[in-house]
């Protein structure tokens, strides 16, 4: 172990210098964006009156509601989004173009969403992953951002066991254990550095570690490989976007062929049924049901119903659905296979959204330690240096004197 340790030690050291920057971005912005689903929604909803107009007032039918969405003309809807309650209303997301809350009852318009807040969390959802950088750059930032996330993972475990203390007495594990008070410079940095990694070791080690596999196509299928499963395929770069420009429907259902770059015509009013009736059937406590909006006329419809926050996956499922309303597949959670189980709960570990509101508020504190541990890092390298050119310029000093 003594021999381990100065390997460690600089190992350590040189992860923190080379990515402190850019982990002290990721961890300040994960911190902001710990609470951006509900923030968001909370913010999109304050003042919107989407109760019954009347006592006793009944909903639309969906598909009459959609049919007024589709009515409108001009921009066409990729998800709409049930939420369970008599006072909340349909949400109508118009993908990057902005998104609409109607009445349930009456199928107007009633609040367009918080523009401010969305833009918040977009700055910093940018900056946490592509360091802000934008179109063709978003790449490089990506990779970045990736590679910085495995050097903090590399600091984490080595982290672990530098702190670990050489002789194990209670004075010598409570002065890294625990806060000391009237501390100050060198003393105070490593105290709070030690404190501070020790205590958020577990659950940061898992946030970075789960983040693999959102950074990297390679950690995502080593997942897969790991429970014995073939990695899902993945699709040609564009594919998606060239196939969601080549064909849309208007409002009526009949296919319309459009260019590259000009507005799509409306898709059109899917037959969706009772929906309120479908979501209590499948899952009684659900608390949201969304629907990807079919990208042409015979195609099935596609359900995420969930009884969770959103970042849930072990309390989520999706039902798909023919045109006619006759059920294809039903998919909870404990249906998918192993890899896409152990798949999906890392990728909601990265936010704790995993273990709900308690994970995230868990995810927001490990992220605020995260950011502290890379300044008083810093300063203690910054430090070491400075004790270096000190001893340098001393010996230098005392060889001109002895000469």
């Amino acid at each position: 172990m003594r021999a381990l340790r100065p390997l460690l030690f600089w190992t350590h050291l040189v992860s923190g210098v080379v990515a402190g920057a850019v982990v002290l971005i990721m961890s300040v912005t994960g911190v902001l964006l710990t609470y951006q689903k509900q923030m968001t929604l909370w913010a999109d909803l304050r003042g919107v009156e989407a109760g019954p107009p009347t006592p006793g007032a009944v909903r639309l039918a969906p598909d009459s509601l959609l049919a007024l969405v589709a009515a409108r003309g001009g921009k066409a809807p990729t998800t709409v989004v049930w939420r369970n309650g008599a006072e909340m209303p349909v949400e109508v997301q118009f993908g990057r173009e902005g998104r609409q809350y109607l009445s349930a009852y009456t199928g107007e318009v009633v609040g367009t969403g918080s523009v401010a807040m969305r833009k918040v969390f977009s700055v910093a959802t940018e900056w946490h992953r592509y360091l802000a950088m934008k179109d063709d750059d978003r790449a490089t930032g990506k990779a970045i951002t990736g590679w910085s996330n495995m050097a903090f993972l590399v600091l984490v475990l080595t982290g672990m066991i530098l702190w670990w203390p050489r002789k194990l007495t209670w004075s010598a594990v409570r002065s890294v254990l625990l806060f000391r008070r009237g501390l100050t410079g060198k003393a105070r940095d490593f105290n709070w550095h030690n404190v501070i990694g020790i205590w958020s070791a577990v659950p940061l080690a898992l946030v970075v570690a789960s983040a693999t596999v959102i950074s990297f196509p390679w950690a995502s299928d080593l997942v897969y490989q790991a429970v014995g499963e073939a990695p899902p395929p993945r699709s040609p770069e564009g594919a998606a976007g060239a196939a969601a420009g080549t064909a849309t429907l208007t409002a009526t259902g009949t296919a319309t062929g459009t260019a590259t770059g000009t507005r799509p015509a409306p898709a059109p009013t899917p037959l969706v049924g009772d929906v309120y009736a479908v979501a209590a059937e499948r899952m009684p406590d659900w608390r949201a049901m969304s629907l990807a909006w079919p990208k042409a006329a015979d195609a099935p419809l596609v359900y995420t119903i969930d009884r969770g926050m959103g970042g849930e996956p072990t309390k989520r499922a999706t039902l798909t659905l023919s045109r006619r309303g006759e059920p294809t597949t039903w998919q909870p959670f404990d249906s998918l296979t192993t890899g896409r189980q152990v798949r999906n709960i890392m990728r909601f570990t990265h936010t704790g959204e995993v273990l709900g509101f308690w994970g995230q508020t868990l995810a927001g504190i490990v992220s605020l330690g995260a950011s502290v541990l890379v300044v008083t890092g810093l300063l203690l390298s910054l430090r070491r240096l400075l004790a270096w050119r000190r001893r340098g310029a001393r010996a230098e000093a005392s060889a001109v004197v002895a000469a």
